[in-house]
């Protein structure tokens, strides 16, 4: 029997929704010029419209890592080095180091790399994205191989770029190099399509670009990363730099548009690409990337960084701050990792430079001041989480 699944098409309601606690008019879409040169830059701290938490790594003799996070879930934290050598940490949610996990190999249940994990803990599992093997690994929380299974139906051809714990039963997932449908519902037992979520758009873009390389082949060279899959409590929102519109992935499998880019990317090269960085009640978070790179002057990508006030319904620029800091210091977005429906994103805080600030006084009295106090500039990095303001 032919496996079934469904194409999620747009559906245009003009009504007003609550998405989380961010409202969204469909008769009255954010609109957002990625040429026009806004002058007016605000400062903002990130404690004035997000709630931080701190976790602390626990260091010790079969733990050092570099704490790349991979996903938090209630009780547990995944994490892993940036060199690849196929360690996965498993931390409780107050970072107490549990134990430490590595299955790679060239075994039919080893992979080879890790490109991302989704963590389901209600079925114990943590699913394993091998982009080199182009499959998803399963194992139990204790590295016990259960299953495995292509990323694609018929084809070797693609990969998923971003994995995500959908519900139950599904993994929502992003294929960078899709053509048509980059954005599909996967089964959580065999990797069959569940739903394909079709976003309109002409030509499929990139933001890598190639060069030929003296050895022979190309060189890609590209901006750093970003996402195309954000998490927003309880539903999803849908970034696909091919597309003028960003849109709102809905718990009824709708799709509702929410950001729309003027002039369009189809309509001239090199393209500026929009990027969505951080969602919050208030402030919506952005930068435009000019797609060109001289690979000469190793020079390229020039971006701009603009904020949507909800409140005003003004764009502006913006710098933002770590409020627990006597200092300004400046937070980057494209540092942030997306996470959650609770947790939005989370940063990595080298702690030698916690301990260098502490020893400044560059930290403000709180937990974070705290933390610095008891560090040494050795010990396994501090987490912090950005979440949604309750």
């Amino acid at each position: 029997m032919k496996k079934k699944y469904f194409i999620i098409t747009m559906t245009f309601i003009m009504r007003v929704e609550i998405i989380g606690q961010i409202l969204v008019n469909f008769g009255d879409l954010i609109t957002i010029d990625v040429q026009k040169n806004y002058s007016s830059k605000k400062e903002v701290f990130i404690q004035d419209f997000m709630d931080v938490e701190y976790i602390v790594l626990e260091t010790n003799d079969d733990f050092p890592n570099q704490g790349v996070v991979l996903d938090i879930g209630k009780e547990i934290i995944l994490v892993k080095n940036r060199i690849r050598d196929g360690d996965i940490f498993i931390y409780d949610r107050y970072g107490k180091a549990l134990r430490k996990i590595n299955r790679m190999g060239q075994g039919s249940e080893e992979y080879t790399s890790i490109r991302g994990i989704s963590l389901d803990e209600n079925n114990g599992e943590m699913f394993v994205n091998d982009g080199s093997k182009r499959k998803i690994f399963v194992y139990d929380l204790y590295g016990k191989f259960k299953r495995s299974f292509k990323q694609k139906e018929d084809t070797e051809a693609l990969a998923y770029s971003e994995i995500f714990n959908y519900d139950k039963d599904n993994l929502i997932c992003y294929d960078t190099f899709n053509k048509e449908i980059a954005f599909v519902l996967i089964s959580k037992q065999d990797g069959s399509l569940t739903k394909e979520i079709k976003i309109p758009f002409k030509e499929k873009k990139s933001l890598i670009q190639t060069f030929p390389s003296n050895e022979g082949g190309l060189i890609g060279i590209g901006p750093g990363s970003f996402s195309s899959l954000i998490p927003l409590k309880g539903n999803w929102i849908l970034s696909e730099i091919s597309s003028d519109t960003i849109y709102v992935f809905l718990s009824d499998y709708t799709l509702r548009p929410f950001i729309v880019r003027t002039p369009s990317v189809q309509s001239k090269t090199p393209e500026t690409m929009l990027i969505l960085r951080l969602l919050s009640d208030r402030y919506y978070f952005f930068e435009t990337i000019l797609n060109e790179y001289n690979f000469n002057n190793r020079t390229g990508f020039p971006r701009n960084y603009l904020m949507y006030d909800t409140q005003g319904k003004t764009f502006s620029g913006y710098t933002i701050y770590n409020g627990d800091y006597s200092t300004k210091k400046e937070l980057y977005l494209n540092l942030l990792t997306p996470v959650n429906h609770e947790i939005e994103s989370s940063l990595v805080i080298e702690s030698f430079e916690l301990v260098d600030a502490y020893k400044k006084g560059e930290l403000k009295d709180g937990k974070l001041k705290e933390i610095a106090s008891k560090l040494d500039a050795e010990d396994n990095p501090v987490i912090m989480l950005i979440k949604h303001k309750k």
